[in-house]
C-alpha cells in the first residue's frame, strides 16, 4: 500500500521519472523541430517516402536488439551481479557483452550493406523504379544503416548508467540525433541532395551519441572496454534471457515493418503520413511511457534481488498511476483535435493541408492505443525484473497475430489509418495478456487505491475531451487576428482550456480519494 498522491515514495519516483522525462521532452521537442524542418524540405512525396524507409530500417533493428531485447536481458542481470557479487563482477560481465555486441554489429553491417537491394525489395515492395523511390531508398539506407552499430553500443552504456540510477546522459543523448539532422538538412546543398543530407545526419548522430555515453560512463567509473566473450554463468543466463526477449521485441517491430510494407502499396504519401502521425504520438510515449519503464525496471530488479517483492509491487503501482496521470491529456487531444494538431505543426513548405488530413487520420488510429502503449513497459517490468523474458514473448506474439490480421482487414477501407488502428488494438491485447498473466502469478498486485485513481483520471480525461471539442471554435476566432501562425495559436488556446479543466478535475478527484483513504 502507498499513501499520498505526490508525496513520500511517490515524490521520489516522480522525480526520477521527471528527470528522465524532462530530458526526453527536450529530445522530443528538438525532434519536433527536426520533423518540421524535414516536412518543409522533404515534404510527403517520393523523396520523403524513400528517406523514411531508410530511417526506419536501422531503427527497427535498434529497437529489437539495441533497446527492447538488450535492456530486458541486460539490466536485471547486471543489477543482480552488482548487488550480489560486487562491482568487479558486474564490470567483467559488461565488458564481455560489449565485445559480443561489437562483433555482432560488424557482421550485421557487412551483410546488410551487401544485400541492401534485396532487403529493400522485401520491406518496401510497393516502391517502383519508375518514380525513383526504390533506388533512392537503397542509397539512403546504405548511408543510415551504420547508425545501428553506433547506437546499439551507446544503448549498452546507457543501460549501465541507468542500472546505477544515473539517467540523465542516456535520456539526453537522442537530442544529438535531432540537432545533427537539422544541421545537415539546413545545409543540404552541401550534399548530393536533401535525402542524402538527412541520411548522413542520422549516421553522424550515432557516432556522437556513442561518444557522449562512453564519456559519461567513464566519468561515473562504470566504463568497461570490450572483453573476450567467455560463456560463464552470467553470460549464459544473459543469452537465455536475450533469445526470448529478442523474439518478443520483434513482435512490435514486425508490426511496424508490416506498416512500412503495406503502406508502400498504398498511394504515394502513405508512408510519410504514418511517419508524421507516429512522431506526434511518440511524444507522450517517449516522455512518459519510456521514461517510466526506464526508471521502473532497475528499481524493481533491485528490490526483487533484495528480497522485497511487496516494495517492488508498490513501486509498480505508483508508476502506473503517474504514467496514466501524465498521459491522459494527450489521449484526449489525439482523439478530439487531431486535424488541428497536424495542421498547426506541419502545414508549411512542401507539406500540404491534404497531407495533414491523411496524417491526422493515422493519429486517431494511434491515439486509440496510447494508454496501452505507455503502460506496456510498466507491465513487462513484472517479468523482466524477475529474469522472465519468455512470458512477454508469448503475449507479444499473440498480439502480433491479431495486429497483422487486422492490418490486412483495415488497410482497404481505412488506408494508413487502418494500419495505425490495428497497431493500437494489438497493443491493448498485449497489455491485457501481460496484466492477466502477471496478476495470476503474483508478479503484479494492483490494489483498490490504484483502481480508484485510474477511474478518477478517466473522468478528468472525458471532461477535457468535451472541453477541447467546444473550445476549438472560440480559440480559432481569438487566434485569427494573430499576424503569424494562427493555427498554432488556436492549438495553444484550445490546449490551455482543456488542460485547465483536466488539471482542476484531476486535483479535486484525487484529493477526495486521498481524504477517503
Amino acid at each position: 500500500m502507498y499513501q499520498g498522491d505526490i508525496d513520500g515514495r511517490n515524490l521520489t519516483l516522480l522525480k526520477k521519472i521527471v528527470s528522465v522525462g524532462a530530458w526526453t521532452m527536450v529530445s522530443r521537442l528538438t525532434g519536433l523541430v527536426r520533423d518540421l524542418v524535414t516536412a518543409s524540405i522533404l515534404g510527403a512525396g517520393p523523396l520523403a517516402d524513400a528517406f523514411f524507409v531508410a530511417f526506419r530500417l536501422p531503427n527497427h533493428f535498434r529497437a529489437i536488439f539495441g533497446e527492447g531485447a538488450f535492456n530486458a536481458a541486460f539490466v536485471p542481470a547486471y543489477t543482480r551481479l552488482h548487488e550480489q557479487e560486487g562491482d568487479e563482477a558486474a564490470r567483467l560481465f559488461q565488458g564481455r557483452i560489449v565485445g559480443l555486441l561489437l562483433v555482432a554489429q560488424i557482421v550485421l553491417l557487412v551483410i546488410a550493406l551487401a544485400f541492401m537491394p534485396q532487403v529493400l525489395g522485401l520491406i518496401a515492395p510497393g516502391f517502383g523504379r519508375d518514380d525513383g523511390r526504390y533506388d533512392l531508398a537503397v542509397e539512403l539506407t546504405r548511408i543510415t544503416f551504420p547508425y545501428l552499430a553506433f547506437i546499439t553500443l551507446a544503448t549498452l552504456y546507457g543501460a549501465v548508467l541507468n542500472a546505477h540510477g544515473r539517467f540523465t546522459a542516456a535520456a539526453a543523448a537522442p537530442i544529438l540525433l535531432n540537432v545533427t539532422m537539422v544541421a545537415c538538412l539546413l545545409s543540404w546543398r552541401v550534399f548530393p541532395g536533401a535525402g542524402q543530407a538527412a541520411a548522413w545526419g542520422v549516421t553522424i548522430s550515432g557516432v556522437l551519441q556513442l561518444l557522449v555515453l562512453m564519456m559519461a560512463a567513464r566519468r561515473a567509473g562504470f566504463l568497461a572496454w570490450p572483453r573476450a566473450v567467455r560463456f560463464t554463468g552470467p553470460v549464459k543466463a544473459f543469452f537465455s534471457a536475450l533469445g526470448p526477449a529478442t523474439i518478443g521485441s520483434m513482435g512490435t517491430q514486425v508490426a511496424m515493418f508490416a506498416d512500412t510494407i503495406i503502406a508502400s502499396l498504398l498511394p504515394t504519401g502513405a508512408v510519410s503520413s504514418l511517419y508524421y502521425a507516429d512522431r506526434v504520438y511518440q511524444l507522450p510515449l517517449g516522455v512518459i511511457g519510456i521514461a517510466a519503464g526506464t526508471v521502473l525496471l532497475p528499481e524493481m530488479s533491485r528490490l526483487i534481488a533484495s528480497g522485497k517483492p511487496d516494495a517492488a509491487h508498490a513501486a509498480q503501482n505508483r508508476t502506473v498511476f503517474l504514467t496514466w496521470l501524465l498521459t491522459a491529456p494527450f489521449l484526449a487531444g489525439f482523439l478530439v483535435v487531431p486535424g488541428l494538431i497536424m495542421q498547426a505543426l506541419f502545414v508549411r513548405g512542401a507539406f500540404t493541408a491534404e497531407a495533414a488530413t491523411a496524417a491526422a487520420a493515422a493519429l486517431v488510429g494511434y491515439g486509440v492505443g496510447l494508454p496501452a502503449i505507455v503502460l506496456i513497459r510498466s507491465a513487462v517490468a513484472s517479468f523482466y525484473a524477475r529474469g522472465d523474458t519468455k512470458t512477454p514473448l508469448i503475449a507479444s506474439f499473440a498480439a502480433l497475430g491479431a495486429n497483422l490480421l487486422l492490418k490486412l482487414v483495415l488497410m482497404g477501407p481505412l488506408h494508413q489509418a487502418g494500419l495505425a488502428l490495428a497497431t493500437s488494438i494489438g497493443a491493448w491485447i498485449n497489455l491485457a495478456l501481460l496484466v492477466v498473466l502477471a496478476v495470476r502469478r503474483g508478479a503484479m498486485a494492483p490494489d483498490a487505491i490504484l483502481r480508484r485513481r485510474l477511474a478518477g483520471i478517466a473522468l478528468a480525461t472525458a471532461l477535457m475531451a468535451v472541453t477541447l471539442y467546444f473550445a476549438t471554435g472560440p480559440a480559432g476566432l481569438l487566434a485569427a487576428g494573430l499576424p503569424r501562425w494562427p493555427l498554432l495559436g488556436q492549438l495553444a488556446l484550445t490546449g490551455l482550456a482543456g488542460g485547465a479543466v483536466y488539471a482542476g478535475v484531476a486535483l479535486v478527484v484525487l484529493r477526495r480519494l486521498r481524504a477517503a483513504a
